[in-house]
């Protein structure tokens, strides 16, 4: 399984919403979806700043989480980000690798 970051931005709609629902409705929303999905919620919490929510997920793949996202967008309440979470041994293999790469001029 892999790991995702979302970034959350409530719409209007959504902010009523969530004075409707409460913090721990939206949190049972999304880790049903994720469930349905193949996956499970790993953490959600509310922060201040640009962001109204953060989200750490576990889903099967790219496909999954994709669904997820384009499904909370369809729905209107809420814009989000999503971040593909790279793990350190993730990061040391990749860097043992060889790549052609030549940067444009050169």
């Amino acid at each position: 399984m892999a790991k995702y970051l979302i970034e959350a931005s409530y719409t209007v709609e959504g902010i009523k919403g969530l004075f409707k629902e409460g913090g721990t409705g939206r949190r049972a929303a999304i880790e049903e979806a994720a469930k349905g999905l193949g996956g499970s919620l790993e953490a959600f919490y509310f922060v201040f700043g640009e962001d109204d929510a953060i989200v750490l997920l576990d889903m099967p793949d790219n496909t999954s989480v994709a669904a997820l996202s384009l499904s909370v967008g369809a729905a209107g309440a809420a814009t989000s980000a999503v971040r593909v979470l790279i793990t350190p041994e993730e990061i040391d293999a990749a860097v043992k690798k060889t790549v052609a790469y030549r940067a444009p001029g050169r």
